[in-house]
């Protein structure tokens, strides 16, 4: 959820496996299936769905910029939809989001919809958008590819006050790059308008109420969208669940304990297995990890693919991103062994890469621009470094390998051009029909506690765990969950509270 760092949801990923926003003047919430007034022209809009390749259907469907003034300038909002097997027995649209923030929808959907639970796909059409600032819908964009280089090869742990300032100094060009790109959008990208957007989307494509699949962010933002509109909730799945209670800083010091809890797992798997880079114990592993960055940060690995070195905070990403899949243990082993006994970190830097969209010329996608546009104005941000120095420490203690990098990592926002003093507090959604909240036990991104925690501030919200590892479930192939989402998105009756899949 926050710094595009570590927090991310990388589409790839996911694919592999098959606080309110108070700036910009949003309207109060509004509970009806008709169109909130003023919003007729939203809501009533027709959508031109034309072919896209392969089954795809693309459309474009219009939004205001800021819903406080609904005359005014227009977002254009990507959609893309895989059409209902079985149309006599169609239910209607299945929304979803793949996290990030700043997660294409659309790319999403062409990669993953056929993953998705057989029961689905004959009952609804599979519908995936770029939310606003993200992809094709109005991105954000302010950082060119040298820029965002060299952004992630900053120490961002860093020992000393040379440091802090060097990635002080780095985080304030990311945001002033934003001030000076994207000024007139960053105030309107937040998640509460971002909300307001699906409810447009739900009415233009005829269903009268929302059927929801959101993993990571996206659990955030469906949240926001069932507090806003209780009553044109009808299913609700929340896959890898983020607390809108936490400060921004707070969520951040519990997601790195949640990466260590995830490195834990993999080491623990690794030393039972031969030529384990690691060694043979646990708590070995951990002790040479810790070694290898350190040593990483006083001399980067080479690297063969490009002339980038690959210094810790990339080290650190490359080995975070390979945690968000158990399937790619094999790979984080192999690309552990290719550092620690070559000095090669080719591999760790392409784990990289995965994690914020970084493409083969040097390019990136907007998913970094976004990413930080959206968190840094979602909820209040520490007022300087030094707060966030507070933080890291806190964070290191708790987290010794990940907490710095990941906490550091939301620097730019106290630069932020656009800020909030909305507070974060706990989502009820009082009215809406049952929401099925889904947590893992070892996520390493959206720790299991925090599923716990928006399941009981959820006024209907029933818990589904599934006691494993890796980021999100139901693209994860498990049976139990696959049956129990299907059932529930089909049928509306949610699994018995408590349930656990193994």
């Amino acid at each position: 959820m926050r710094a595009a760092r570590l927090i991310s949801v990388a589409t790839a990923l996911a694919v592999a496996a098959t606080g309110c926003n108070a700036v910009g003047g949003q309207n109060e919430a509004v509970s009806s299936t008709s169109a909130p007034a003023g919003l007729d022209t939203f809501y009533n809009q027709q959508l031109s769905w034309k072919g896209c390749g392969g089954s795809f259907q693309c459309a474009t469907a219009q939004v205001p910029l800021d819903y406080a003034k609904p005359s005014g300038e227009k977002l254009d909002i990507a959609l893309i939809r895989l059409p209902a097997r079985d149309k006599s027995n169609r239910i209607g649209s299945l929304f979803t989001n793949p996290g990030g923030p700043g997660g294409s929808g659309v790319d999403f959907i062409r990669q993953a919809a056929e993953g998705f639970g057989a029961d689905l796909r004959k009952r609804f059409d599979i519908v995936g958008f770029d939310p606003r600032g993200v992809g094709k819908s109005g991105p954000v964009r302010c950082n060119t590819g040298p820029q965002l280089d060299q952004f992630f090869s900053t120490d961002s742990s860093p020992d000393d006050q040379k440091e802090t300032d060097a990635f002080a100094a780095a985080s304030k060009n990311f945001a002033q790059n934003c001030r000076a790109k994207a000024a007139a959008e960053l105030p309107y990208v937040g998640t509460t308008n971002a909300a307001r957007d699906i409810d447009v989307l739900r009415a233009t494509v005829g269903d009268k109420k929302l059927t929801y699949y959101g993993a990571s962010y996206g659990t955030y933002l469906g949240a926001f969208y069932a507090e806003q509109f209780p009553s044109n909730v009808r299913a609700l799945v929340l896959d890898g669940a983020v607390d809108p209670k936490a400060s921004s800083t707070g969520l951040l010091i519990e997601q790195a304990k949640g990466f260590e809890t995830a490195f834990r797992a993999f080491a623990e798997d690794c030393v039972k297995k031969p030529n384990c880079p690691l060694g043979t114990s646990t708590d070995a592993a951990l002790a040479k990890i810790t070694a290898f960055m350190a040593e990483t940060d006083k001399k980067p690995l080479a690297n063969t693919r490009d002339t980038r070195k690959v210094t810790e905070s990339l080290a650190v990403m490359g080995i975070a991103t390979a945690l968000y899949l158990k399937e790619y243990w094999p790979i984080l082993r192999q690309a552990l062994t290719q550092a620690m006994q070559k000095s090669d970190g080719t591999l760790l830097v392409t784990l990289a890469d995965q994690m914020v969209e970084r493409k083969a010329d040097g390019s990136y996608s907007n998913q970094t621009d976004a990413n930080m546009a959206v968190n840094c104005v979602d909820k209040p941000n520490p007022s300087s470094a030094k707060e966030y120095g507070k933080a890291a420490d806190e964070a290191q203690k708790v987290a010794p390998r990940f907490g710095p990098f990941v906490v550091w990592g939301g620097l730019p926002c106290v630069y932020w051009p656009v800020q909030t003093k909305k507070q974060p507090g706990p989502i009820t959604a009082k009215g809406a029909a049952p929401i099925v909240v889904i947590g893992t036990l070892r996520d390493p991104a959206t720790p299991y506690k925090w599923a716990q925690s928006l399941a009981s501030q959820l006024s209907s919200g029933v818990l589904l765990t599934l006691d494993g590892d890796g980021h999100t479930a139901y693209l994860q192939g498990n049976p139990c969950i696959t049956q129990a989402t299907d059932r529930y998105l089909v049928t509306t009756e949610p699994p018995k509270p408590g349930t656990v899949c193994r």
